[in-house]
């Protein structure tokens, strides 16, 4: 069997376990025990031991474990910020988004390929009011998306030369993963995150944890039907890949219309390849757009041309180090 199909087939088991390890504190631990035996382990965390050693065998099959010649079990330097819930590039959360209420669409799938996507919708919730139905849902959802911004949200927001705005619009900001990161980059700047009245709640939370009561602040209305508020910075992060093109000229038109002459708009998503060859990750977030929400993801190019047709000039494409991606447009 090919390795990239092996991946594939056995991938199902390989989340599972990453899942159950945090889950279990496995994780943690071996954070702060790092060449701890099984049996150590297994009684620490006050598991079964021979169900303990066949989960870290495949953890250490897919080397996010090490296990040296006396039997102790380590975390990878490479691998351990991403596995600690200490570290802003944890991505476990995510883990749970996607086995919880992502994986729950996945029988849709099979519905949208027999009848279209269109006429399955008809008969089921709008994609938000899904996610956000009660307070656990939207914390889950809000959390998941924090893990998989904050810590790039530092880089992007350096990439976006910041330094001179005032006023930075974090449209659908959620509970304000690249606010807080463009507040900790320039002090000058302050931020409105512009979301959905559910959402306000963990905005608060934000703001109270990194203390920024005065400079980070919210907006509560639907970007279909409210006016966006005046800034000269409008950042859209994930936003854009939840609807269609007509939706995103829609929105991009608002932004354009309220800011200022000299600002900006900001666009952070995955980027397809210029040729939709990949990468991979960017392909299966495709996929689950298509079942959460009503949008995709696009090409450089693509977020080019809509940004152009809003108004916008001087646009650019700044690459991160991790999958989430700048195209910034000016408006003079």
């Amino acid at each position: 069997m090919p390795p990239e199909l092996g991946t594939a087939v056995f991938g199902v088991y390989a989340t599972q376990a990453l899942h159950l390890a945090d889950k279990t504190g496995l994780f943690a631990y071996l954070t702060d025990h790092g060449g701890a035996t099984s049996a150590d382990t297994a009684t620490a965390l006050d598991v079964d031991q021979e169900t303990l050693d066949r989960l870290l065998l495949v953890l250490v099959s897919l080397r996010v474990v090490e296990r040296d010649d006396l039997g102790g079990h380590r975390l990878p330097e490479g691998a351990r910020p991403y596995l600690d819930k200490r570290e802003p590039q944890y991505v476990l959360g995510f883990v749970d988004h996607l086995l919880g209420s992502a994986a729950e669409q996945f029988g849709v799938l099979a519905d949208y390929l027999a009848r279209g996507k269109k006429a399955v919708d008809a008969e089921r919730p709008a994609p938000f009011d899904e996610l956000y139905r009660d307070v656990g849902s939207t914390r889950r959802f809000l959390d998941a998306m924090w893990q998989l911004s904050f810590h790039v949200s530092h880089e992007l927001a350096a990439r976006a030369e910041l330094g001179d705005a005032r006023r930075l619009v974090d449209v659908g900001g959620a509970s304000g993963p690249f606010s807080v990161a463009a507040l900790s980059t320039y002090p000058e700047l302050t931020s409105t995150v512009f979301d959905l009245p559910e959402v306000e709640p963990f905005l608060k939370e934000t703001v109270d944890r990194y203390r920024l009561e005065g400079r980070l602040g919210f907006a509560s209305g639907s970007f279909f039907t409210d006016p966006l508020p005046e800034g000269d910075a409008f950042a859209f992060g994930y936003i854009l890949s939840d609807w269609d093109d007509e939706t995103c000229a829609t929105l991009l038109r608002k932004a354009y219309d309220s800011c200022v002459p000299g600002g900006r708009v900001l666009v952070m998503e995955r980027l397809f390849d210029e040729d939709r060859t990949g990468p991979l990750p960017t392909a299966v977030m495709n996929l689950s757009m298509h079942f959460e929400t009503e949008g995709r993801h696009r090409t450089p190019g693509e977020y080019t041309e809509l940004l152009r047709g809003a108004g916008f000039t001087e646009c650019a494409v700044h690459r991160s180090s991790a999958d989430k991606h700048l195209v910034v447009g000016r408006r003079v």
